[in-house]
């Protein structure tokens, strides 16, 4: 199944992304350790900077009419591009729609692209590895890099990958 659509998300969509990035949050609590605030939700100033910085992209990803996940995109006015936060629901994980959207995502910012994950996530390792090597062939790189203001966690991994102009299907 790789029935997505991407679109890059307007005032209306927030609810939507709101309601997708708390499942976001709880599933890399998990690789974190952050709590939910009070009041239940979770830090959101990734999401809130995507829809009102110039800097930013958000986008709800779709399968047909239901909401799939979303990709939140940061230095689009800089050299590289970056994946800041991507998520998937879980029904659809496993189905192709992840790859496809990421893909969609970086066709429309050719040029050179990075990404951030936590080895302990292991879906997350093999996902990433794959869509680098779906995107860019060969021609990708991985570092750890220590996450910035947070010395308890283990280093983030970080892919680095070129994206072509046109998305090769």
């Amino acid at each position: 199944m790789t029935d997505v659509s991407v679109h890059h998300a307007d005032p209306a969509d927030r609810p939507t992304l709101e309601r997708l990035w708390s499942l976001f949050r709880h599933d890399m609590s998990a690789f974190s350790g952050v709590l939910p605030n009070p009041d239940g939700t979770f830090r959101s100033d990734r999401l809130h900077a995507a829809f009102t910085q110039a800097d930013w992209a958000p986008y709800l990803l779709t399968s047909g009419e239901f909401p799939v996940g979303l990709a939140l995109v940061r230095g689009l006015t800089g050299p590289t591009r970056v994946l800041s936060s991507f998520f998937v629901v879980h029904g659809v994980r496993r189905t192709g729609i992840g790859l496809c959207a990421v893909r969609q995502v970086a066709a429309q910012y050719p040029g050179p692209w990075e990404v951030a994950f936590q080895e302990g996530n292991i879906a997350a390792v093999g996902f990433w590895r794959r869509v680098a090597t779906e995107v860019a062939g060969e021609a990708w790189t991985e570092e750890r890099r220590p996450v910035p203001g947070r010395p308890d966690l283990p280093p983030d991994t970080w892919i680095s990958f070129t994206a072509p102009a046109e998305v090769q299907d």
